[in-house]
């Protein structure tokens, strides 16, 4: 779905830019263009950017593994 119609964005990019490690609107503005012409989509843009960085693979923080107790 089309999430930014000035720029021609979709939901899909926007996930993509998500697991690419964008964290925030400024860097969807920045990568994608989101949000820079008319702005109506900046609040969608967001909760899509917000949804998919929940996801379990897409995690900014570094995992930290420690071995298992003896």
């Amino acid at each position: 779905m089309y999430v930014c119609i000035c720029n021609a964005i979709t939901d899909k990019q926007i996930r993509k830019a998500a697991e690419a490690g964008v964290q925030d609107l400024w860097g969807l503005q920045r990568e994608l263009g989101v949000g820079s012409s008319c702005g109506m989509c900046k609040e969608m843009a967001s909760e899509i950017l917000a949804e998919s960085r929940q996801k379990p693979g897409n995690r900014a923080e570094p995992v930290l593994y420690r071995p298992a107790a003896a």
